[in-house]
């Protein structure tokens, strides 16, 4: 392969990393939307874009995927890679992605408990997806996988253990604040649990056709 060749591979890979994104982060909207709480990864945004009412959810993603990125750095000392710093720029996108899904879905609205559910649905599939086409594009992971991975590298656990945990965590902070705070949970309910349980099984199933069109795109 020559490098003209390997640099429109490079090039392919990383849109359909900025396509993923896209679509993950008007899931992250639908879910705001359907007010049944939103995936793990996204209920620390969303409760801090609560309680700083200036902070949009977008700003508030980018501070916390900034956060993890310097934790990395902490975390790995000398074994961190310097490539992964693209994490930042890919963190800047994807905050000014769900901004703007944010704002494109400022006039829908769901009146009762079953679209509430359905808007949900949405955002837990399009979540999957987006999820699916970022590890197929296999260039960057977001700043929370690529935490769970840096602990993983330091300590004896692992990848699922560690994401579980990642996510438990991100959810138990978002509840204390939004408890300290605004005295009520914001952006915890059903369907931060259902997210937790579903995304990756979507993910999971998705990323066998996904692979199979990178195979078309990339061979």
């Amino acid at each position: 392969m020559n490098l003209k060749t390997k640099t429109v591979h490079l090039i392919e890979r990383y849109l359909m990393l900025c396509v993923g994104l896209a679509v993950m982060a008007l899931g992250v909207a639908f879910s705001i939307k359907a007010g049944l709480g939103t995936s793990p990864i996204s209920s620390l945004p969303y409760a801090l874009s609560c309680i700083v009412t200036p902070l949009t959810v977008g700003t508030a993603t980018i501070l916390m995927h900034v956060t993890l990125i310097l934790l990395q750095i902490l975390l790995l000392r000398r074994q961190y890679d310097p490539i992964q710093l693209i994490q930042l720029p890919v963190a800047l996108g994807f905050g000014v992605l769900t901004d703007v899904s944010v704002w494109a879905l400022n006039g829908l609205s769901a009146d009762n408990y079953l679209q509430q559910w359905l808007f949900c649905a949405v955002g837990i599939l399009l979540v999957g997806v987006g999820v699916s086409m970022e590890v197929t594009a296999g260039v960057v992971t977001l700043a929370g996988e690529g935490m769970v991975l840096a602990v993983c590298k330091v300590f004896p656990v692992k990848f699922a253990n560690a994401k579980v945990g990642f996510d438990v965590t991100l959810v138990v902070i978002s509840c204390i604040l939004s408890l300290v705070f605004l005295h009520k949970l914001v952006g915890v309910r059903e369907g931060t649990v259902t997210a937790a349980l579903l995304v990756g099984m979507i993910a999971r199933q998705v990323n066998r056709p996904m692979n199979r069109l990178a195979d078309r795109l990339f061979a």
